[in-house]
This record gives structure tokens, sequence and C-alpha cells, in this order.
């Protein structure tokens, strides 16, 4: 009997073991991708005696591996006169330590972009770099050498000191398999999600720029952009911010803004006023802004809708420091929040957590023949930043920005979001197909946008690589509403694609 006893207990332990490892597999990995954001300033010397136009930058990277790091940047005048002259693209570089605080940073930066009249060809450039870093363990600074060359056409070429400084800027995550599984606060205690929670925002707009000096005085521009906020504490943020004209004034318009801001919650978190500042760069579309530097204090009221959206209203202004261009701003918009990559809250109780997925999409857009405000057709390429957010398994939001790189288009630059669906993956889990409609702001470069506001309808296809890379490939239409633009195009990139926690009361 003793024996038998021996063997039930032994059969018990088994099953709960097998049902302990089950779980455990079943359970979402989690993934820790290290990663900094940079800002830095260069002041690239102009042909023909022009004043130098200051270059200011705002990038994010990836750390492949202890030494090397990859990802993607900004940039925006900010000082000279032009205005309005913007760029997105490529980062990859090394870093390799000297002593346990100083470093070598060596890297480059490809992209496409311009405009401001400023003579920049067809808009695709190189930036190499080479600095001296030193890590103070919760920043680090750089300064060195950098080379800058528009060479598709362009006159801009010079070399010159430039300096940054760099965060770190983590986060976790786990396979986009893991889309939309659902799991109890319970099952997650139990797991290394057992952390604290961070909070993020994500806002969708329209703005309203009543211009009362400068440029178009009298008139009303019309903006349409984004707005991503993330919480150092539970009542401060830093927040970043890009808005392109679509009405109101000639296509071409565009703003960038980095800042800070306070929230104050209250009827039971229902309803929110948030204060911020922001600093960034602006101009475009005919509107002189000089330099390019702007300041943006606003004050912003939200109402929640349901669950974690809500309605949002602005009012402030936008100005040059100098105050050659001011404007009153005014605008409403759709905003989101999220609980993401932890458990716990000091101010919030979880009763369960799904993993939301997220997708950026670095491609290269051709537009055959595209319409000119000249008469005349002509090949359009540009390089693009698209971000994909699912809202369930196969429907995504999703906004873009993209700038000319080859063609004789440098100024021209698109702003645009939208919606699409994306199907299960099939060809033993390697291939899915989408479809997806954008629509926003665009201009510059002579490209015949009208007053601004296009239309992008497209379909295309992911191929597996890896667990977070993809190759992508689409075809499309593009039309302007009051232009002539109205053309086929294709595009090609890769997509790097994640899965994260929100949590949900």
């Amino acid at each position: 009997m003793f024996n038998n006893i021996i063997k039930r207990t032994l059969i018990v332990c088994l099953i709960l073991s097998v049902h302990f490892f089950y779980g455990q597999e079943q359970l979402a990995i989690q993934k820790t991708q290290q990663g900094f954001g940079q800002l830095d300033f260069l002041s690239i010397k102009m042909p023909s005696d022009e004043a130098n136009m200051d270059f200011a930058g705002l990038h994010y990277n990836l750390k492949i591996n202890q030494w090397s790091y990859a990802g993607l940047g900004f940039y925006g005048a900010v000082g000279g006169i032009r205005g309005g002259f913007f760029t997105l693209g490529i980062n990859a570089g090394i870093q390799q330590k000297i002593t346990d605080k100083l470093f070598v940073d060596a890297g480059i930066h490809f992209g496409g972009g311009g405009g401001a009249s400023a003579p920049d060809g067809g808009g695709a450039f190189i930036l190499p770099h080479i600095n001296l870093g030193y890590d103070f363990k919760y920043f680090s600074t750089t300064a060195g050498y950098s080379y800058v060359n528009f060479f598709d056409g362009g006159t801009i070429n010079s070399s010159q000191f430039n300096m940054a400084v760099q965060i770190p800027l983590s986060f976790k995550s786990s396979s986009f398999d893991n889309l939309e599984k659902e799991y109890s606060f319970e099952d997650l205690q139990n797991s290394d999600w057992n952390i604290n929670s961070s909070r993020i925002s994500l806002l969708v707009h329209l703005n309203n720029l009543s211009v009362t000096k400068g440029s178009y005085k009298g008139n009303t521009i019309r903006l349409a952009g984004f707005e991503v906020n993330s919480y150092i504490t539970d009542n401060i943020f830093f927040f970043v911010k890009a808005d392109g004209a679509y009405h109101g004034i000639k296509a071409g318009y565009m703003d960038i803004f980095l800042g800070g801001g306070y929230h104050l919650s209250m009827n039971k978190n229902r309803t929110n006023i948030l204060a911020k500042f922001g600093v960034g760069a602006g101009g475009g579309g005919g509107v002189d802004t000089q330099g390019g530097f702007l300041i943006y204090p606003d004050l912003s009221l939200e109402q929640k809708l349901f669950d974690n959206v809500y309605a949002s209203i602005n009012k402030g202004y936008l100005m040059s420091p100098n105050s050659h261009f001011v404007t009153s701003t005014f605008g409403f918009g759709l905003k989101y929040y999220l609980d993401k990559d932890g458990i716990n809250s000091d101010n919030l109780s979880f009763s369960k957590g799904r993993f939301k997925g997220l997708e950026a999409i670095v491609k290269q857009d051709l537009y055959l023949d595209a319409q000119r405000d000249g008469g005349f057709n002509q090949n359009m390429h540009q390089i693009s930043l698209q971000i994909n957010f699912f809202l369930n398994k196969y429907v995504y939001g999703a906004g873009q920005t993209s700038f000319a790189n080859f063609g004789d288009a440098g100024a021209y630059a698109e702003g645009i979001v939208g919606l699409g669906v994306m199907s299960n993956r099939f060809f033993n889990n390697s291939t899915s197909i989408f479809g997806q409609i954008l629509g926003g702001a665009a201009g510059g470069g002579g490209i015949s946008t009208g007053q601004g506001l296009i239309v992008k309808p497209s379909v295309g296809i992911n191929y597996k690589l890896s667990d977070n890379l993809s190759l992508r490939g689409a075809l499309g239409y593009v039309k302007a509403k009051g232009g002539g633009l109205s053309t086929t195009f294709v595009n090609v990139g890769i997509n790097y694609h994640f899965s994260f926690l929100s949590m949900k009361k």
C-alpha cells in the first residue's frame, strides 16, 4: 500500500510539473531591447557666402550588440535663412570603449530632404561622423568631426564640428506572434512582467494656426499631425510632435517639436489638463520662419470617451523667439493612453494584460512620372518611415512621414495617417498581405499637390526574415486634391515588428 501511495504522489507531481512548464511556455517571453535617443547639433557651411545653416537632429538607435547600433533620425534647420529645411534618414555606427567612461563613436547617416529653396538637388545626402564621447552614467556626450554632402545634384557640401547628447532609452517587448494574446493579472504576477508599468499616449489631431504676425498674416493654416507623450512620473512627461499643412496656404509647411509638460487629472481621471512647452523647427510653404527655430507653449483639455480613449482640445501659440512669425493655435484630436511593459502601478489597478502589436517600417518609394508644377512629369524617389499600431489582430492605425531623396524634388515631404488591414501569416508562417489607405499633408519640391491634401491607397506583402524583421513591398496610387499629382507608386523596405504588454483595468 505504501508503494501505491508513492506511485500516486509521483504521478500527481508529474502532472503538476507538466502543467507548470506548459503554462510557463505559453506565457509571452519578455525581451529587453537596448537603445538610446540622441540630440545633436552641427552648423553647415552653405554655398555662395550664405550664412551657415544650423542643423539640429533627433534620433533613436537600437543597440545591435555591445559595440554597434542602427536607427533613424530627423534633422531640421534652426538657424540661418532656411527655415523649413527638414530631412529623414537612417543611422548606422559603432561605439568602442577606450576606458570605462571614454569611447569613440563613428557612424554614418543617409537620408533625404530639403526645403526653403535651398540647393538640395534631389534631396539625397550622407552625413558621416567620428566623435569622442564620455559616459556620465545617465547620459553621454560626444563631439567631433562630421561631413555632409547633398550628392544628388545639390551643392551643399561641408565639413564641420558636431556635438551630441545621448540618453539610454530601452524598452520591453515580446514576439510579434503574441499579438492580441491575453493573460490575467494573476498569470502575469508569476512572470518577468511583474515590474512597474510605464505610460505613453498617442494623439492624432488637427491644428489651426491663426497667423497674427509675419507670413500669411490674417490667414489660417490648417495642419494635421500626431503627438507621442512618454511619462517620466505620474504627472511629468516629455513629448514629440509633428504637423504638416493641408489647407490654407501653398503646400509645404511642416514643423517638429520636442518638449515637456505637466499632467493634472480630475473627475476620477476622466478629465485631464495638460500644460506643455516645446521647442523645434518649422517652415516651408512660403512661411518665413527665418532660421526655422520655433517655440510652442500650449494648454490642452481632455475628456474621457471610453476605455483609454479621450477627446482633446488645445489652445496655445506657435512663434519664432524674436516674434518675426507669430500664430495663435487651436486644435482638437483623439488620444489613446497605454500602460505598458509591467503590471504594477501606484495609482491604477489592473485586471488583465493584452499584447499589442507595433511595426516600424523604413522604405524607399518610387513615384512613377510624378506630376510637377511646371507641367511636366518625372520620376521621384523618397525615403519613408511608417509606424503601425495594431487595434486588434488584423486592423492597424498608421502614421507615415516621407522626404524626397532622388528625382530633383528635394523639398518634397509627406505627413499622412490612416488605417490598414493585415492577414494571418501563411506559407509556413512566413508571409502576410495587407491593404491600407492613408491621407494627409504633402508638398514642396515642385510636386503638384495644390494646398497639400493627398490620399494614398496601397496593397502589399510582408515576408518574415526573423522574429523581429520582415521584408516589405507594396504597390499603390497617390492622388492630390486640388493638385495635379495622380500617379502609381511602388516601394520596398524593412519592417521591424514586436508586441508589448498593455494593461487593462
